[in-house]
């Protein structure tokens, strides 16, 4: 086992008998030899090897720390399914779980020393013993060597020289708040502005996509469509919310890594509560269903798509009003997603069409430009969110950057952000006429700054009213794909 603490020795399950030696003796033996041939370098490795040498001109002449984090107990001895941290894996494209990077300097830039589980393959009997690490518990992994060619790392190491190793390098900077055992092996005293520094700086970093990333973006927004799909041919028959989910979950399973967050699937007023996964209502066919999902792909890039959809296949008079005043508001947000405008651009304009609609339907009683004002906002009772967040490796992706980089900063070319305006009229809300309340609407599409504008990388999945409604009538009919 290694020394990471957060990676806790196995307790071994009361079901388990005790391995007489006899039965050990004969498990270590008349296995065929391991091959030595060395694996081909990752097909992405040029760009991990760009990335950590744009990461090493931000901070030269200092040791940099990067964890992936650890597999996470979800109850007793059972794990939840281990998802590589995203700066790791934006470094190295590793997705074994307790590994660490560290950035060693030297003359012009960096050495990437990648410390991962030693694989001592037949010659240990961890491979038939260790629950946690064993190949025929949990699967074959590269070991050291394996990793250093594949990765195209300077140096690979095991784990357990990362202790000592560090020693020689009681400076550094961390990425923190990751892997506490690595947290651990720098005093609390040693954090200091200069981790968050690093933080921000891969944030930033990340901001602007390069090819690859375009490219597992558009995956995985065509899964999610086809995702999108299989619910469209199943919301004629199903009962609830968690059908719902399950049929987008297969998907996600089928064609990638996950869904990239908790999926919502709000019918009826559910739509009203921003981030409802519970998942645990009716679907009533005069309802609406508002389906927040996306996939994550085996690269790790997620889709974040909302489409509100008729259960019926057709938006009653009332939903329809909301709804289109809804996709008004992301159409002139769409407008201002350009270089060279700031990232609340979009925001300001997508809730000046909200709030100019809300006083033609009634809702709001005073004139726009008074809802609109910093001091009151009155707006907000009704749309509660920004329309906007950056998205890549992260659904919220790129969380630690500063903020005058991110909120108050420019679009710049490569910038993938969400446009998701939306408007939720609550139940028991008396300033809303009683026609429009328990309706909720999100439209929510995935754009990339581009050097003249934006390309809505989104754009395929149906989301004006007549095209949704024509689009369920369509693919109720299709057979799945």
């Amino acid at each position: 086992m290694t020394f990471l603490k957060d990676a806790k020795t196995p307790v071994k399950p009361k079901q388990d008998s005790v391995n007489p030696p006899a039965l050990l003796a004969f498990m270590m033996k008349d296995w065929k030899p391991q091959s030595e041939a060395l694996p081909k370098a990752h097909r992405h490795a040029k760009a991990f090897r760009s990335r950590r040498e744009a990461l090493s001109k931000k901070f030269p002449g200092e040791v940099l720390i990067i964890p992936t984090g650890h597999e996470q107990v979800r109850a007793n001895d059972t794990h939840f399914r281990f998802r590589a941290g995203s700066d790791f894996f934006w470094l190295t494209g590793n997705l074994e779980p307790d590994c660490v990077l560290v950035m060693v300097p030297r003359a012009g830039g960096h050495d990437a020393h990648l410390f991962v589980e030693p694989n001592p393959g037949r010659s240990s009997d961890t491979f038939y013993t260790d629950r946690k690490k064993g190949e025929l518990w949990v699967g074959p992994r590269f070991g050291v060597t394996q990793s250093c060619a594949y990765f195209d790392v300077e140096v690979a190491r095991g784990l357990p020289e990362l202790p000592k190793f560090l020693e020689k390098y009681p400076l550094s900077r961390v990425l923190r708040g990751v892997s506490a055992s690595v947290d651990a092996l720098r005093s609390p005293s040693h954090e200091r502005p200069v981790d968050k520094e690093l933080a921000a700086a891969l944030s930033e970093l990340r901001l602007c996509k390069d090819a690859i990333e375009v490219a597992e973006l558009k995956k995985v927004i065509d899964s999610t469509k086809r995702g999108f799909e299989d619910v469209i041919r199943a919301m004629g028959k199903a009962k609830s919310e968690r059908e719902v989910e399950g049929h987008f979950g297969f998907r996600a399973r089928l064609e990638g890594n996950d869904v990239g967050y908790g999926t919502i699937a709000a019918s009826g007023a559910h739509a009203c509560i921003l981030h409802w996964t519970n998942n645990d209502g009716a679907l009533r066919k005069q309802d609406l269903l508002l389906l927040d999902a996306g996939v994550e792909g085996h690269a790790l890039y997620t889709a974040d798509i909302t489409r509100t959809l008729p259960i019926s296949g057709k938006f009653s008079k009332e939903q329809r009003e909301i709804y289109e005043l809804v996709w008004a508001a992301q159409q002139a947000a769409f407008a201002a997603v350009k270089p060279g405008n700031d990232f609340m651009e979009p925001n300001r304009r997508a809730m000046r069409v909200l709030a100019e609609g809300l006083v033609k339907l009634g809702i709001l009683k005073v004139a726009a430009e008074e809802a609109l004002a910093d001091e009151k906002q009155f707006y907000k009772r009704y749309s509660l969110h920004n329309v906007s967040h950056m998205l890549g490796l992260d659904v919220h992706d790129c969380a630690k950057a500063r903020q005058e980089v991110y909120r108050y900063g420019p679009l710049q070319p490569g910038m993938v952000l969400t446009v998701e305006p939306g408007l939720y009229f609550q139940e028991d809300d008396l300033t809303v006429p009683k026609k429009y309340r328990g309706i909720g609407v999100r439209i929510e599409d995935d754009l990339l700054v581009t050097p003249k504008g934006f390309q809505n990388l989104s754009k395929d999945i149906p989301s004006e009213a007549s095209a949704v409604e024509k689009w369920i009538k369509t693919v109720s009919r299709s057979p799945s794909r």
